[in-house]
């Protein structure tokens, strides 16, 4: 059995794949050829493939960019920290003023309890 890789059909058209062999499968039964082709292949004899543009920068032009998406990186990580301080001020203070509440509700829970202990407990003989 011979294996495939992805490649694109036997066909008339002259689409490039990114294989990197040259061979042809016969079909079997219903099943299509398939041509397996290097890149290079469909390119004229002395046409080379340009490298990706991020290669192409000088060690300088490199440096730069590297410097320049670290600031980036580090003004987006100061503008997060700010905003999770905020929030953090913020989730404090609505901490704080709900335990205000509930330490009025627990104030005025205890005088009610007081309250009625004085009337049940010291009943009158």
């Amino acid at each position: 059995m011979v294996t495939r890789e992805i490649c694109e059909p036997l066909t008339t058209s002259s689409t490039s794949c990114s294989c990197e062999h040259v061979s042809t499968l016969a079909a079997t039964g219903d099943m299509p050829a398939y041509r397996i082709r290097s890149p290079s292949s469909g390119l004229p004899p002395g046409v080379v493939m340009a490298a990706s543009p991020g290669a192409m920068h000088s060690p300088q032009q490199n440096a730069e960019e590297v410097t320049r998406k670290r600031e980036v990186r580090l003004m987006k990580n100061r503008e997060a920290a700010r905003e999770c301080r905020r929030k953090k001020k913020e989730y404090v203070k609505c901490l704080e003023n709900r335990v205000a509440v509930l330490e009025n509700q627990n104030k005025t829970l205890i005088e009610e309890l007081k309250a009625l202990k004085d009337i049940y407990c010291h009943k009158p003989e």
